[in-house]
């Protein structure tokens, strides 16, 4: 079965490209270059032609270039090559719509949804920005979690987006209650808190059983070189349902929160529920928490998981994910550095790397300029076909 891969990728008016159409025929492509030549710009086009607000998370607003009057409108496309054989994928924004909304088209025609999207491609990405995960608040990670979620279950979107409105509508009527004076319908109260439980427990169910077999994947030695790795779900939600079956875990939930609706109230937030679930990491092998280890540590712990996690999507869905790593190679030494690549190698996923360095790459030797080069660019595009491990590539 062919593994999922983009082969060509056109871009207008995004971000800092105002046109670029470059073809990929390798299953590792490098981009080096000095920082603001547009690298990261890159790799978040590739991520947006999946679900979801890509590797940024920014607002549609800003992928627009932008001209004397604003951000310009924009487009993304890509043609992929995959178990069911090539497709299109397009997105940005409408003709003649509004600049701050965003549509999709697959094989020139709407999607339905972005599910329909999550059901040909998936991507899994690592940003410097996640270099700041283990410091950063629990919610950072819990949509760090939630996002390797959806590329197994493209659904699990639907229900915390769900989960979150229903409570942002209850929030709402309980601070009307304390502004006012006055209390809210209960029957609308216990309507919102019913949509909650059962929206709530599906999505603690979907991060229960990820973090599970991550586990088992990691314990199995997927990753190779890179330090053991273990999570850990921290939710009240979850471990109910190590107890007790999802009926009766929604009953307690809806039960709890129509008991809390005043304290709720007086703190202007819902304070119990799946939305405070956090993620932790551990380093197995020095038994120590990822917020105490080195920098070095936590980024070889985040290269672990993620390579885990395609390697169980390559194994559940029956292709791998794009890989998309935005320098991937800072703070990991030579010897990690040398482990990464031949991971890469052995996984049958498409790849794309940056970095400011092109020795760093030195490992995947017999690199080449694109066949297809950036005008006006001042990085180099390097495609590795990868057909054997780093030490005896070739291209034929």
């Amino acid at each position: 079965m062919p593994p999922l891969s983009l082969t060509r990728l056109m871009l207008r008016d995004f971000r800092s490209y105002p046109a670029l159409t470059a073809g990929f025929h390798g299953r590792i492509v490098v981009v080096a270059g000095e920082n603001g030549v547009g690298k990261t710009n890159l790799l978040e086009a590739i991520s947006l032609l999946g679900p979801g607000r890509g590797l940024r998370g920014a607002r549609i607003l800003e992928f627009g270039l932008h001209g004397p009057e604003g951000p310009l409108p924009w487009a993304a496309a890509g043609r992929f090559r995959g178990p069911s054989g090539e497709f299109d994928i397009g997105t940005g924004t409408p003709e003649g719509g509004p600049a701050e909304r965003r549509v999709f088209r697959l094989d020139g025609q709407p999607a339905k949804s972005q599910a329909d999207l999550a059901e040909r491609v998936a991507a899994v990405w690592l940003t410097p920005q996640m270099d700041r995960l283990f410091q950063d608040g629990a919610g950072d990670r819990r949509r760090f979690l939630d996002r390797l979620v959806w590329a197994l279950e493209p659904h699990h979107a639907r229900e915390v987006a769900a989960y979150d409105n229903a409570m942002a509508q209850r929030n709402r009527l309980l601070a009307g209650e304390r502004r006012e004076g006055r209390a809210p319908d209960p029957a609308w109260l216990a309507a919102l808190e019913d949509a909650m439980a059962r929206h709530g427990v599906a999505a603690a169910a979907a991060r229960r059983g990820l973090v599970g077999r991550l586990n088992a994947a990691l314990e199995g030695g997927i990753t190779g070189a890179f330090p053991a790795a273990r999570l850990s779900l921290h939710c009240a939600v979850a471990a109910a349902l190590d107890q007790a079956p999802a009926l009766a875990v929604e009953d307690g939930l809806r039960a709890g929160w129509a008991a809390e609706r005043g304290r709720d109230a007086a703190a202007g937030a819902t304070l119990s529920g799946p939305h405070r679930a956090d993620l932790g990491f551990t380093h197995v092998p020095k038994s120590l928490p990822a917020a105490l280890c080195s920098t070095g540590e936590q980024k070889a712990l985040l290269v672990a998981v993620v390579l885990a996690h395609a390697a169980l999507i390559e194994q559940t869905r029956g292709f791998a994910p794009l890989l998309l790593l935005d320098e991937v190679a800072a703070h990991l030494d030579a010897p990690r550095r040398e482990a990464l690549f031949g991971a890469l190698a052995a996984l049958p996923a498409q790849a794309f790397l940056t970095g400011t360095d092109p020795a760093i790459f030195a490992p995947l030797r017999g690199w080449r300029r694109c066949s297809a080069p950036c005008p006006g660019r001042s990085f180099r595009m390097a495609i590795f076909p990868c057909r054997k491990p780093p030490e005896s590539l070739y291209y034929g």
